[in-house]
C-alpha cells in the first residue's frame, strides 16, 4: 500500500510505541520511528498544577514531542502523539510499577474513564495540524483476586500504557463496555491523521 504514499521522504514519528508503529504500518504509511528526548512529567507538571484538562495536557505533550525530533528533521514531516487517561477530573499517567498499576486499577474498577488521544504533525517550527480524539471506557468491578491474577499474567508490559492494560492483549479482560475508535484507544486518532495526510498532499486522495 505504499504506492499510496505521495511524500518525497518517509513520515517521522516522534515515539517508539509498538501501537503507533503498528497502526502506521498497518495503513501503509511509510515511517522512520525516532523517540523523542523530553521529560514527559517535566513538561505536563505546570499544566497538571495550573488545573488543565486532560485533553490540554495531551495536545501540549504530542506538540513537544513533535518539535523536539523536526529540530533533527526540520525538513520532514513530524509525527507526535501522546494519551492521557482521565477519571473524572483526576489525570493517570503511566504507573512507575506493579504496585502503583495495581492501585491504578482497583480506583478504575466499576468506572468509566476516559482516553485522550493527541496527535501533532509539524514541519520544522511550523505547527500543520493538530488534534484530539476521545474514547471512553467502562471498566467492570475487578477483584483484588483478578487484578493480581491479571498484572501477573501480563507482567511489566502494563507499565508502557498509562492505564496499565493494552486493550489488544489481556487487556481487554477489564471491560465491559467501550466506546471510541479503536485507534484513538490504541493511542493515534488514525483517520484524522489520514484526512490531513490527503489534504497536505503526502497521501493519494
Amino acid at each position: 500500500m505504499t504506492h499510496l504514499w505521495l511524500g518525497k521522504a518517509p513520515l517521522v514519528l516522534a515515539s517508539k510505541s509498538a501501537a503507533r508503529r503498528a497502526l502506521l504500518a498497518g495503513a501503509g504509511l511509510p515511517f522512520e520511528a525516532i523517540a523523542a528526548d523530553i521529560d514527559e512529567r517535566g513538561v505536563e507538571a505546570p499544566l497538571r498544577a495550573a488545573g488543565a484538562s486532560a485533553e490540554a495536557v495531551a495536545a501540549h505533550l504530542a506538540r513537544a514531542k513533535a518539535r523536539a525530533v523536526a529540530r533533527s528533521e526540520p525538513l520532514r514531516l513530524v509525527l507526535g502523539a501522546d494519551q492521557v487517561l482521565a477519571l473524572d477530573d483526576e489525570i493517570f499517567s503511566k504507573p512507575r510499577d506493579l504496585p502503583a498499576a495495581r492501585a491504578q486499577l482497583a480506583k478504575l474498577s466499576g468506572r468509566t474513564h476516559a482516553l485522550h488521544s493527541a496527535l501533532c504533525v509539524t514541519r520544522g517550527e511550523k505547527v500543520l495540524f493538530e488534534t484530539v480524539a476521545t474514547a471512553r471506557l467502562a471498566c467492570r468491578a475487578l477483584s483484588a483476586n483478578f487484578i493480581d491474577r491479571y498484572l501477573s499474567a501480563a507482567g511489566e508490559a502494563v507499565l508502557g500504557s498509562v492505564g496499565a492494560y493494552q486493550l489488544e492483549g489481556l487487556g481487554v479482560h477489564l471491560f465491559e463496555r467501550i466506546e471510541g475508535d479503536h485507534a484513538t484507544i490504541l493511542g493515534l486518532p488514525l483517520l484524522p491523521l489520514l484526512a490531513f495526510l490527503r489534504q497536505e498532499g503526502s497521501l493519494a486522495g
